[in-house]
């Protein structure tokens, strides 16, 4: 069997990145943007960053920002009218994975109108058009949306996450540029560089894991493990840093998938709206335990690639503990909480439960699992 992999037509990084996008407008015939951001970001005047470049070369835009942190059904069939009103012929999504998201399921649902019940797209979805043309912004160092082939929509009236598969989704350009991302609060670095970690970890360990995504979640790691306190602290290396290291294991669990980390903090945040960073640092640890025995040595390179000395020398259990130990004091040197006890109520643990196994993401786990083993996962971190 063949091993696909997936990734953007062409893609910008470092320090003024984002100075290509007109370049890449005219140069693709391009008329009109229709420009997907969320509210703070045009208060605080990221998205004006763009757009003042798409002035300067008198290229028309609209601006849509019905946008959530975590995307409803509504918010995207309300963007696919509102694009379809506009008159713009391609996207532009600027911000974190929401409004990635939101601009991923008007592309889709735009190009594919027989799929506007945004429920039909859950899952690997069979539309045969590209969506349309998204340039991709991110202003988070965490869910590398720009550079994936998967979207999140929140159903409110089941208080679920659906997480939507789709090679036809992918941006065409990502501008990955960290002055995008320098005002990014404390809480919100920590947030999404714990998220990025996780899709590194969990993309390496997957079942469907193999040598060339192997090369990118390793190194991502690597890069995370040594950027992301620096992040935390506003430095421009570590700005930079991250910024490069959460599309690198981007490029990899795109195309490999996850696991039960985030088939547990989905949930989490379709009923609690969780931050998706912060649940899956909580529970990225204990889950590395429970999933260790169907490893192998996959954990002694984990650890190795933060920087934890004399691996080599330590045995296989000691090895995988060195693993965890590390991403728990990475988690806790960021100001990531320890549990769950502030976040989930104990009479909708069956419920997570049942919702976290019948999420997209727990095949792809190593170790195969139940609704029981998930539960007992979540009471574990009360």
């Amino acid at each position: 069997m063949a091993n696909r992999f997936v990734l953007n037509e062409t893609s910008y990084h470092g320090k003024g990145a984002i100075a290509s996008i007109a370049d890449e407008a005219i140069g693709r015939g391009f008329h009109k943007a229709f420009v997907c951001s969320d509210p703070d970001l045009l208060k605080f005047g990221v998205t004006q960053k763009v757009t003042d470049i798409l002035e300067s070369k008198g290229l028309a835009y609209e601006i849509y920002s019905d946008i959530k942190a975590n995307p409803t059904i509504e918010n995207c069939q309300h963007g696919v009218d509102a694009f379809k009103a506009s008159g713009a012929d391609y996207l532009i999504a600027i911000g974190g994975g929401s409004s990635m998201d939101t601009a991923k399921a008007i592309g889709i649902v735009t190009a594919n109108p027989d799929f506007y019940d945004i429920r039909s797209l859950e899952g690997v979805a069979p539309t045969k058009n590209k969506a349309v043309p998204i340039f991709a912004v991110p202003t988070t160092a965490g869910t590398a949306a720009e550079v994936t082939i998967n979207y999140v929509i929140t159903d409110a009236e089941k208080n679920r996450k659906m997480v939507c598969v789709d090679v036809h989704d992918i941006p065409v350009v990502a501008f990955v540029d960290p002055d995008m991302m320098s005002s990014m609060p404390k809480g919100l670095t920590a947030a999404t560089g714990m998220d990025a970690l996780t899709h590194a970890i969990e993309g390496y360990i997957t079942k469907g894991a193999w040598a060339l995504s192997d090369m990118f979640h390793l190194k991502a790691i690597e890069i995370i493990s040594q950027n992301l306190r620096g992040a935390v602290a506003n430095t421009p290396e570590g700005r930079e840093g991250m910024a490069l290291g959460q599309y690198v294991a981007g490029m990899g669990f795109s195309n490999v998938g996850l696991g039960i980390v985030h088939s547990m903090a989905h949930p989490l945040g379709a009923l609690y709206d969780t931050p998706h960073g912060v649940a899956n640092a909580i529970i990225l640890p204990t889950v590395m335990e429970y999933n260790a025995p169907a490893t192998g040595e996959k954990y002694r390179d984990i650890a190795k690639a933060m920087g934890v000395p004399g691996v080599d020398d330590m045995s296989l259990e000691d090895a995988r503990k060195a693993a965890i130990d590390a991403v728990r004091q990475l988690s806790q040197d960021v100001g990531i909480p320890a549990d769950l006890s502030q976040i989930v109520k104990r009479e909708d643990l069956d419920f997570l439960a049942q919702s976290a196994f019948d999420d997209a993401c727990r095949p792809g786990n190593p170790r195969d699992t139940s609704v029981a083993e998930i539960k007992a996962l979540y009471e574990s971190l009360l």
